[in-house]
């Protein structure tokens, strides 16, 4: 009798910590599904305010493609490199001075004497330098991938455009420690404009403030390096404004949109996960080799009377430093220089090919791969002495440059259409 009342019992307890359990697992699915209405992708009382519906429409609810790889994370990564070069620039602004008796030492006390100094001013250095790696890759996949081609042509016009403000920013930025290769790179680059006929001269001296690089430049260019950056935060806007409206390119150029998912929470996750590698690569420059992307002369404090033995910019303009030596003559070399980056306008107006995927266009991807051979060919010969083996290396790096822009992307894509029609014509 007693072992039946405990098996009563025992069934009985059981059966109410199962009603017990069925409670509380129905309340914990009752308060998700709450906690689930209130999350950005589903809170659709958010568009009913302006501005909460245009961070929707462009953060939240943006349709992405599915198969984004994560070539495209470039992008937001270089975003966010903005956001830390303009951040990491207003703290060290604080300490800084543009005045030549007193710039390179402020630079030194920032170092060695603001708390933590040191680190941001690592960051700011070294970020430029990760900017230039981020917006190159974006560059790059944008060749690849077509993203050039219509209906995206002023979309990579804009992208061009911040490229070039994104050079200007660095080149004033690199004037403002005021060590050796600051002055003479100064020096050498804004003598540049000499080159303009009757008008180059006084465009020179008015940039200078004076006939020689002096205080009025540094100051200019000071006040010019701190302006830019939200200048170019503007055109970024503008940028991600074509970007959604013509939506954003995919690996296999399809524009139907019938794949399309909101980019959150998938794609925000995945450029999460780019980032923290993104920045483990970084911290690994700022802690570790927090000099080695920067020259050891800018160390030296400016001398007008001493010029280097070597004047070489930043690791990220070698390549058109590369194409400005190649060409003999100095009006040529500069105006070399400049189509370099003024190519890149053209691209999408002199494509011919149909085809944006570089994978599916087999004769266009060899020429692609050697092209990217050639920049960073160009890229080491920068580095080097005026030699005549290292200019004609230039020299022939320099001609495949110009010829895959102005060449080879508009007759390539012919060749290949012209081949593919006539495949279609033996297999019918």
């Amino acid at each position: 009798m007693n072992t039946n009342n405990q098996k009563l019992n025992t069934l009985g307890n059981q059966s109410l910590s199962s009603f017990v359990s069925i409670n509380i697992f129905r309340n914990i699915l009752t308060i998700s599904s709450k906690i689930k209405q209130k999350l950005p992708l589903n809170a659709n009382r958010l568009n009913k305010n302006s501005v909460l519906a245009l961070m929707d429409s462009h953060i939240i609810h943006y349709p992405t493609p599915i198969n984004l790889t994560y070539a495209w994370s470039f992008g937001s990564l270089a975003g966010i490199c903005l956001v830390i070069q303009i951040i990491s620039g207003v703290f060290l602004s604080m300490h800084y001075t543009p005045h030549i008796d007193l710039a390179f030492s402020s630079v030194e006390y920032i170092m060695r004497d603001v708390k933590n100094g040191w680190l941001i001013r690592y960051i700011h250095a070294n970020g430029a330098s990760m900017f230039f790696i981020v917006v190159y890759a974006h560059i790059c996949r944008g060749l690849y991938y077509g993203s050039y081609m219509e209906p995206r042509q002023f979309l990579w016009c804009s992208g061009v455009m911040l490229l070039v403000l994104m050079m200007a920013t660095a080149f004033t930025g690199y004037v403002l420690p005021w060590g050796q290769m600051s002055f003479w790179g100064a020096t050498v680059i804004t003598s540049m404009v000499t080159a303009i006929p009757i008008a180059g001269q006084p465009i020179v001296e008015w940039l200078w403030g004076g006939f020689t690089v002096g205080n009025p430049t540094l100051k200019r260019f000071y006040s010019i390096h701190f302006l830019l950056p939200f200048l170019i935060a503007g055109v970024s806007l503008l940028h991600l404004t074509l970007l959604h409206q013509i939506g954003s390119n995919n690996p296999i150029g399809s524009d139907t949109g019938v794949d399309n998912v909101s980019f959150y929470p998938y794609f925000l996750s995945k450029d999460l996960f780019a980032f923290s590698f993104f920045l483990i690569f970084f911290s690994t420059f700022v802690f570790y080799f927090p000099n080695t992307l920067n020259h050891p002369d800018n160390y030296v404090p400016a001398d007008p009377l001493q010029t280097p033995a070597h004047v070489v910019p930043e690791w990220y303009f070698l390549p058109y430093y590369a194409i400005l030596r190649s060409i003999p003559h100095k009006t040529g070399g500069i105006a070399a220089m400049g189509a370099a980056i003024g190519v890149l306008f053209l691209i999408p107006f002199i494509n011919t090919s149909y085809v944006r995927n570089t994978t599916y266009r087999p004769i266009f991807k060899f020429f692609f791969w050697l092209f990217i051979a050639d920049f960073a060919i160009l890229t080491w010969v920068g580095q080097k002495p005026v030699r005549n083996a290292f200019i004609e290396t230039g020299q022939i790096a320099t001609l495949y440059y110009f010829s895959f822009f102005l060449i080879l992307i508009p007759t390539v894509g012919q060749i290949e259409t012209l081949l593919a029609f006539r495949k279609n014509a033996k297999l019918q």
